[in-house]
This record gives C-alpha cells, sequence and structure tokens, in this order.
C-alpha cells in the first residue's frame, strides 16, 4: 500500500509539471504581451484603427436615428391620485357636536389601500369603462395599460394610464377613477375616496427621447469599436518592429531595414530596403 500511494504521489506531481509546463507556454506568453502593451502602445492601435472606429460609430449613429425616429411608437402616460379619506364620528360634547377620527378608522384605511388597488383593475371596473368611452380595445390591453400604486405609504392612490393617444389616455385615467369612486360607495356603502387630481392631457410621449437613444446607439458603437480593434490586434500576428521580434523571439536584431521613397517613381511611391 505504501508502494502504490508513492507511486500516486508521483504520477500525480507529474502531471501536475505538464500542466505547469503548457500553461507557461501557452497562456503566459499571452498575458505577458497583454502586461507589455503600454498606454501609448494602446493609442497607436486606436489611432492606426481611427478610420474603422469612426465608420462603427458612424454606422450605429445612422441605426440610431432611423430606430428612434422611425420606428419608435410614442405612447403617452397620463395620471390621477385618490385619497382615502377619513370617516368621522359625531360625538356630543356637551351642546356641541365635535367630529372624532376612530382609530378604526385609520386602521381600516391603510387596510383598504392594498384593496382599493386590486379593485381598480377588476372587470366590473374595466368594462364598465370601455362601455362608457366606447372604447375598442379588449379587458386585456385595458387591464395591461393601467397600473395602479400607492404614494410612498400614504392614503394617496395614483393610477397611471398608457396609451398611443393622448386624449384617450386621459379620458381612461378620469373615468377609471369615477366608476372606483361608485364602486367602493356601491360595495362597502361608504364615500372615503375623493379624486384629488384629475388626469391632464400629456403634452409629449414618456417613451420617446431622440437624443438619449442616439447617445446609446453611439456608446453601443464605440465599445463595440473598441473591441474590435483589441481582438483584431490580438489576432495580428504581423511583425511591425524591431522590439517586437526581440520580446517574441528573444533574439536581438542586427540590422533594418528602412522604407524609402523613390520620387523618381510615380506609380510605385515606395521602394523596401532601397534596392530597385
Amino acid at each position: 500500500l505504501c508502494k502504490l500511494f508513492t507511486k500516486c504521489l508521483k504520477l500525480g506531481n507529474k502531471y501536475d509539471i505538464m500542466i505547469h509546463r503548457l500553461y507557461k507556454k501557452y497562456m503566459k506568453k499571452e498575458w505577458r504581451v497583454m502586461e507589455e502593451l503600454d498606454l501609448k502602445q494602446l493609442l497607436t492601435i486606436f489611432w492606426n484603427k481611427r478610420i474603422h472606429i469612426i465608420s462603427i460609430v458612424l454606422i450605429f449613429l445612422v441605426i440610431g436615428t432611423t430606430y428612434t425616429f422611425m420606428f419608435v411608437k410614442p405612447k403617452y402616460q397620463a395620471d390621477t391620485k385618490l385619497l382615502l379619506t377619513q370617516q368621522f364620528e359625531l360625538v356630543e360634547e356637551g351642546n356641541v357636536n365635535t367630529k372624532k377620527i376612530t382609530q378604526s378608522d385609520i386602521t381600516l384605511n391603510q387596510k383598504l389601500v392594498s384593496t382599493y388597488s386590486e379593485l381598480v383593475k377588476t372587470k366590473n371596473v374595466l368594462r364598465e369603462v370601455t362601455k362608457r368611452l366606447g372604447l375598442s380595445v379588449s379587458e386585456e390591453e385595458l387591464r395591461k395599460s393601467v397600473t395602479v400604486t400607492q404614494v410612498d405609504d400614504t392614503e394617496f392612490i395614483k393610477i397611471t394610464v398608457k396609451n398611443a393617444n393622448a386624449v384617450d389616455a386621459k379620458n381612461i385615467a378620469n373615468e377609471i377613477a369615477k366608476i372606483f369612486c361608485e364602486k367602493v360607495a356601491e360595495i362597502y356603502n361608504i364615500n372615503n375616496v375623493t379624486i384629488v387630481d384629475e388626469a391632464e392631457e400629456p403634452q409629449g410621449p414618456y417613451n420617446i427621447s431622440h437624443i438619449r437613444d442616439i447617445a446609446l446607439f453611439a456608446v453601443a458603437g464605440l465599445v463595440l469599436s473598441v473591441i474590435y480593434v483589441l481582438i483584431f490586434n490580438m489576432l495580428d500576428s504581423t511583425i511591425t518592429s524591431a522590439d517586437q521580434i526581440e520580446k517574441e523571439l528573444g533574439i536581438s536584431v542586427l540590422v533594418s531595414i528602412p522604407v524609402l521613397r523613390d520620387e523618381s517613381r510615380q506609380n510605385q511611391d515606395y521602394v523596401k530596403g532601397g534596392i530597385y
């Protein structure tokens, strides 16, 4: 058993050494090249590819402009606010009747906020809205366009309606608020809901911002162009300098042949090495 255990350890150490050598041979070299890329080299790489970067950004700008002006359908948003008012109990103090808020009223209103929020989007309310306004949308589409929220842990309820038509958004929001108040009085036999702010016709669509959309596409184009340049540089194995030969091959460069301009030739601007 001891001999078998010793052989296993030697075999494991042997494989560890092989993996370590493979790592040093293939991976460490790539990390060394990336670490040796200083800021000047990066700027040079981006400058040499400036035409590609500008082209990609311009293409994304054209796509973003076309998208935001031609493909985004404007939608409008209108909202109304409701308040759950307190129910007062008349208490006789001497010869004067005073209004007194009971603790049960406060607790009831706090619990009713969440209940009322669900009641707004019930079938009875939405069907009545569709009937009174003569809408041609389905009940499910109308439900998806309505959002009910509680305002910052208060007794305010905010009803928000989104629609492709600004006037319809306003009318639907106001009509939902009115029918909701009627349903509350009918179901609970109390009138503790008051419309505080009626919906107004929105001045512009909420989902369109041309500057924002174009800027996002420009940033996306810039990021994509930078990624493209970095990947292209990593895959490019062309030797461009004597320093690169020394780093890659580990040998010293004895001489370099410059690129000379031949002014006497019109069809050939450069002659490498001065030899023709």
